[in-house]
């Protein structure tokens, strides 16, 4: 059975690559709602199996209001009718299609249905969020960043 040890402090060893990471973080989120992010960012962490960002989108969910249950049926969203807004679902729908690339493609329906809802400069931010959570998910999942820790 594997241990969980960490096994390097990330940003120490490469702070520049670390600041560069929180600039796309910032930039990416201009614009776009906050709870829209939390559970973005808690979906694709679900996906990747990352614990420390879970623990720290869950966190930062609750601290902005997201409701406890909205955050527990995250996982099974498409199946949870009437908790989340069809921007939200569309959203969703991206981030699954962008996390995981099981065909090596995002699916045009997959990314029509997010275009009907986010204007483009809104999709092109969303997908940057998307692609930065999954960045940050692969950093921590690699580095073994333990969860709880994080307070918001």
């Amino acid at each position: 059975m594997t241990t969980n040890h960490p096994r390097i402090d990330f940003h120490t060893l490469v702070p520049n690559v670390w600041q560069a990471m929180l600039g796309l973080e910032r930039a990416s989120r201009e614009g776009l709602d906050h709870s829209l992010l939390e559970l973005v960012k808690i979906r694709a962490s679900q996906l990747n199996r990352c614990a420390f960002c879970l623990d720290m989108h869950t966190k930062d969910a609750r601290k902005a209001g997201e409701s406890e249950e909205r955050i527990h049926l995250l996982s099974a969203w498409e199946e949870a009718d009437g908790y989340y807004t069809e921007r939200e679902r569309a959203a969703l729908a991206l981030t699954e299609a962008v996390t995981v690339l099981t065909d090596g493609f995002v699916p045009d329906e997959v990314y029509e249905r997010a275009a009907r809802h986010f204007p483009d400069e809104e999709l092109a931010r969303l997908l940057a969020a998307i692609v930065t959570i999954n960045a940050w998910n692969r950093i921590a999942v690699t580095t073994r960043k333990q969860p709880g820790t994080y307070q918001p």
